[in-house]
């Protein structure tokens, strides 16, 4: 009966995507066309190049190399490549017949097309510094292309990942406003057929994709603003599958027509200080107080129901963690004992003075994630138990400039180098707090230009040192991703580990099904 709403409610949406296109879905057979539709956050643009978080990126593009379950490193629109160290250079080597969804065929132009554009600093993309090594990118032929590095750099193929953009649709147009974004092209599994802004977006299955012709017909992206509108419709059939925060997650558990997946990430939260913020100018030295300040054990029991495990650091879930790393374990009195050896004194209302002014801040969180809403929450009242008057703020839109504090989320489960390069690194285009550390560049620096594991770990356990040391973020949890999913979905790989956002649960969205009754 579930999957006859959802069936029912596709195909409304069905119906208006004819009536705008003038003829049948490509695939159809004349038969009913399966029909996931998902639960999405909205969309104002579709931009992978300048934006690394879109879910629906992995349908609608490819980059050169690829993710395999295990998050390992597997040909993409290259089918092979080779590294010459004596010249630093990598030579990626094009599939053939590989087309674009208008049938333009992809070249190794299209490639350099798409790097150059990120590396452009007038562009502004945060995905920069993966790059900041490219020296020169040379296309050989329509199929090759060499890309010559001035450092080593042990991430790369990890980064060319990086979703390619056609060139011949955006040659000359703003990286950053280009209608094209509205309108994407790509080479992924599912085209573009129609977007209703803040209503859905539909996607139709590319039959002429490189790894076969997906057997889902159409996934639609159903615009819902936040986790418990998301349960709602899947408790009434309106969605196959959402990613909710625990607490809606669990009342599907065990029920006859769901199917939960609750899959482990590398995704962290804490407390951004916003270093141009003169507050954190003159109480910089406090950070370590509001660290030992937070019950973290607590958060994960009471906000993610157990679901997760503390964080104090970026790497905990890397194979270059550094478990001996300062901690600022949950310790009130530490607490105490480092805000009055700074010099603060207790005030009348419960809080720390220093120099006659109250200790305190506010974490602006974006609106629409619960779990972030009440991870904040629950560490502003601890800390204001701990005498740190702290308080939440939901912005429309974040100002990450001028706040004082925001509730982060980073975390990748790939190579090291990604989500701590380029967020913990001096002006780099994903360090929103504008931290700086001399000893973190400098390492991180040295352990992307080593591929010698032994090497790398040395350098990342002094990077992680040094950041303990001088923290940027008030680290609290690593959360769990919990997807619900009408139990109709099948080829979900519950194995996976995914990332920021909860991303990659569509790494083989090519193979799933969707069961008819």
């Amino acid at each position: 009966m579930r999957r006859q709403r959802s069936a029912l409610l596709a195909a409304l949406a069905l119906a208006l995507a004819l009536a705008a296109c003038g003829g049948p879905p490509a695939g159809s057979a004349g038969g009913a066309p399966s029909t996931l539709v998902y639960g999405s956050a909205d969309y104002t643009r579709i931009n992978p190049a300048m934006d690394e978080h879109g879910e629906i990126n992995a349908l609608l593009f490819n980059g050169l190399t690829a993710h395999d379950g295990k998050n390992q490193i597997v040909p993409g629109l290259a089918e092979r490549w080779e590294y010459d160290e004596d010249s630093r250079t990598y030579t990626f080597h094009l599939r053939e017949g590989v087309k674009w969804h208008d049938g333009q065929s992809v070249t190794a132009g299209d490639v350099k097309f798409t790097i150059e554009a990120i590396m452009d600093p007038a562009n502004g993309a945060e995905n920069a510094p993966n790059y900041e090594d490219v020296e020169e990118i040379t296309v050989l032929d329509e199929r090759t292309v060499a890309f010559r590095l001035a450092e080593p750099n042990a991430a790369f193929l990890e980064y060319m990942t990086m979703a390619v953009l056609p060139r011949h649709l955006l040659e000359g147009e703003d990286m950053q406003t280009s209608g094209f974004f509205r309108a994407p092209v790509g080479t992924g599994p599912y085209k573009l057929e129609s977007w209703d802004p803040g209503q859905a977006i539909v996607l139709v299955k590319n039959e002429d994709y490189y790894l076969g012709c997906p057997k889902i017909d159409r996934v639609v992206f159903k615009i819902v603003g936040d986790d418990n509108a998301q349960a709602v419709q899947l408790e009434s059939g309106e969605l196959d599958l959402a990613l909710l925060d625990p607490r809606n997650a669990r009342n599907f558990a065990g029920r006859e027509g769901f199917a939960c997946y609750d899959m482990m990430t590398a995704d962290y939260r804490g407390i951004l200080f916003n270093f141009r913020n003169s507050y954190w100018t003159e109480n910089r030295d406090l950070i370590p107080a509001v660290c030992c300040a937070i019950d973290r054990q607590a958060i994960i029991d009471s906000v993610l129901l157990g679901q997760g495990m503390p964080a104090y650091g970026p790497l905990q879930r890397n194979i270059y963690n550094n478990g001996d790393v300062e901690r600022y374990e949950y310790d009130p009195d530490r607490a105490r004992s480092i805000l009055e050896g700074a010099g603060c004194v207790m005030g009348p209302e419960g809080y720390y003075q220093r120099d006659g002014v109250e200790v305190g801040f506010t974490i602006s969180v974006m609106p629409g994630e619960q779990d972030r809403i009440d991870i904040a929450q629950a560490a502003a009242q601890q800390l204001r138990e701990a005498g740190i008057r702290c308080t939440v703020d939901l912005p429309a839109k974040i100002d990450w400039a001028g706040q004082m504090a925001g509730l982060i989320g980073w975390g990748s489960p790939f190579d090291a180098d990604d989500h701590t390069y380029k967020v913990f690194g001096t002006d780099k285009g994903a360090n929103y707090s504008g931290y700086s550390n001399g000893k973190v560049d400098e390492y991180l620096a040295l352990a992307r230009q080593t591929a010698d594991p032994d090497l790398r770990r040395e350098y990342y356990a002094r990077f992680q040192e040094e950041l303990a040391a001088d923290p940027p973020y008030a680290f609290i949890c690593y959360i769990d991703a919990n997807y619900v999913a009408d139990a109709a979905v099948r080829g979900i790989d519950p194995d996976a580990v995914l990332g920021h956002h909860g991303v990659g649960i569509f790494w083989n969205v090519h193979q799933w099904t969707v069961e008819e009754p």
